[in-house]
C-alpha cells in the first residue's frame, strides 16, 4: 500500500468500487432480492472509503516507520468487515422448520465489502478479477442451479367418505407422482372405514418459478369417496 495517494488514484479506486458494486447489485435487483444496487453500492463504497482513510492516515507527520505497528490503522477497515456481518444476518429469514432465505443476499453484502476493501487498498487487478468472479457466480451458477433436481417436501391431507379407496389403492395413486412417504398416518372412524389420511411426501425435481400441485395428486380430487384434499408444499 503506497503512503501517498494522488487524487487520480483515489478517484480510480472509488470508480472501480462503484462499478463493481453496481454490477453485483443489478443481479440482486433483477431477482427481486432486498439488497439491490443502492445497498451494495453503499456497503462497497463505505468499505472502500474506510480503506482509503486508513491509507491517507499512514503518512502521519512526526511518526517513524516503526510506529506503524502501534498505530495499526488497518483495524478500521477490518472492523468494518467484521461488523458488516450484522447487516448480512438481518436479511436471513427462516420460514417454518426447513426453509431459509436471504443467505445468498447476506453473502453478497459481505462480498461487496471485501471488494470495497480491495479497491480502497489499491489491489485493482485483484478487485477486478473478484468482481468478474462474483458476477459469474450470481448469474451463471443460478442457471446451473435451476437445472439440478432438488429434494422437495410436502404434506397431504385427505378426508374420505364411504366408497373411498383403501390404503393400498391411495398409496399406489400417490406413488404415481414419483413421491416417497416419510410419514403415513391413517385414521379409521369407525374402525372399519378409512376416514382421514395425513402423510408427508418427498420427491426430486427441478426448481420451478411457481409451486404447483403434481398432476397425480390433483387427480385424487376426482376419486370417488374423496371429500376434501389439502396439499401444502
Amino acid at each position: 500500500m503506497p503512503f501517498n495517494l494522488s487524487w487520480e488514484q483515489i478517484a480510480l479506486r472509488i470508480l472501480l468500487a462503484t462499478i463493481a458494486s453496481l454490477l453485483i447489485g443489478l443481479n440482486r435487483d433483477e431477482k427481486g432480492h432486498p439488497a439491490g444496487m443502492r445497498t451494495t453500492l453503499l456497503v462497497c463504497l463505505a468499505a472502500c472509503l474506510a480503506q482509503l482513510q486508513a491509507n491517507l492516515l499512514l503518512p502521519t507527520a512526526g511518526k517513524t516507520m516503526s510506529s506503524f505497528s502501534v498505530l495499526d490503522l488497518e483495524r478500521l477497515p477490518l472492523g468494518i468487515l467484521s461488523g458488516i456481518g450484522f447487516i448480512g444476518a438481518g436479511v436471513i429469514v427462516k420460514r417454518g422448520n426447513d426453509t431459509v432465505s436471504g443467505v445468498t443476499t447476506a453473502a453478497t453484502i459481505w462480498f461487496v465489502t471485501v471488494l470495497g476493501l480491495l479497491f480502497g487498498g489499491g489491489q485493482l487487478r485483484l478487485g477486478s478479477c473478484a468482481t468478474a468472479m462474483g458476477v459469474a457466480i450470481l448469474w451463471c451458477l443460478k442457471w446451473v442451479e435451476n437445472r439440478i433436481p432438488r429434494q422437495e417436501t410436502a404434506s397431504l391431507w385427505l378426508t374420505l367418505d364411504d366408497g373411498a379407496p383403501d390404503e393400498s389403492e391411495i398409496r399406489a395413486l400417490i406413488l404415481k407422482a414419483g413421491c416417497r412417504f416419510t410419514e403415513w398416518k391413517p385414521t379409521y372412524d369407525p374402525p372399519s372405514r378409512l376416514s382421514f389420511l395425513e402423510c408427508k411426501l418427498e420427491w426430486r425435481e427441478r426448481p420451478a418459478r411457481e409451486l404447483d400441485t403434481p398432476e397425480a395428486i390433483q387427480r385424487l380430487r376426482t376419486v370417488p369417496g374423496v371429500r376434501s384434499l389439502t396439499w401444502r408444499h
